[in-house]
């Protein structure tokens, strides 16, 4: 315990306020999601269904493709030995079933952590407000672009579609994400907790 105490004195003031709001922000919003939210599927329903939407509407408005649709279906899973039933997103073209857009992978969690650490540094209320909302737009612009990608190389390019879902559209997501974060902190300094920073 007494090491603990003090390798906890050697990190400075602002770093251990910056990660206990984080620490803080991080389990009011698990509680939030796993009690309430998670189960009302008041923000995934709308935000799966969002993504879906919109990447048929750019698939067929702003790509040489057409003929897309995005549906709300039902479909059993089964993770770890259970069966469970997800309504999720799914797009299809010329009736072939070519993406699955589940909750998981709207992009709430991104956008919440994006969130977490605009909210847990130190900067002007407004600024925070402008990040927010830049970054979450920006964020699901982004989403939705790898939801294009996916689906341009499920029909195009299949060989390429695993390995371009589970990595290489993964780690654009989160440079993204990170890129904003760089942006967001060029003008603060953790010196001081209250210091005003210039918009």
């Amino acid at each position: 315990m007494i090491k603990l105490n003090s390798l906890l004195s050697d990190i400075p003031l602002p770093i251990r306020l910056f990660l206990g709001k984080a620490l803080l922000f991080f389990v009011i919003w698990k509680a939030l999601y796993m009690g309430f939210f998670m189960e009302s599927k008041t923000l995934d329903h709308p935000l799966t269904t969002h993504v879906g939407n919109a990447s048929v509407y750019v698939l067929n408005n702003w790509s040489p493709m057409s003929d897309f649709r995005a549906v709300r279906e039902a479909k059993n899973t089964i993770y770890e030995g259970e069966k469970s039933n997800e309504i999720a997103s799914l797009i299809y073209h010329n009736d072939k079933r070519v993406l699955y857009i589940a909750d998981l992978c709207n992009g709430l969690e991104l956008i919440v952590l994006y969130i977490g650490f605009i909210v847990c540094m130190p900067s002007s209320f407004w600024r925070k407000t402008k990040y927010i909302i830049i970054g979450a737009i920006l964020l699901d612009a982004v989403n939705i672009g790898r939801c294009v990608g996916l689906i341009y190389l499920r029909e195009y390019y299949q060989y390429y579609f695993d390995i371009a879902h589970k990595y290489i559209f993964s780690v654009t997501v989160y440079s993204v994400t990170f890129l904003f974060w760089a942006v967001y902190t060029r003008k603060i300094s953790l010196k001081i907790e209250n210091e005003t920073v210039q918009v």
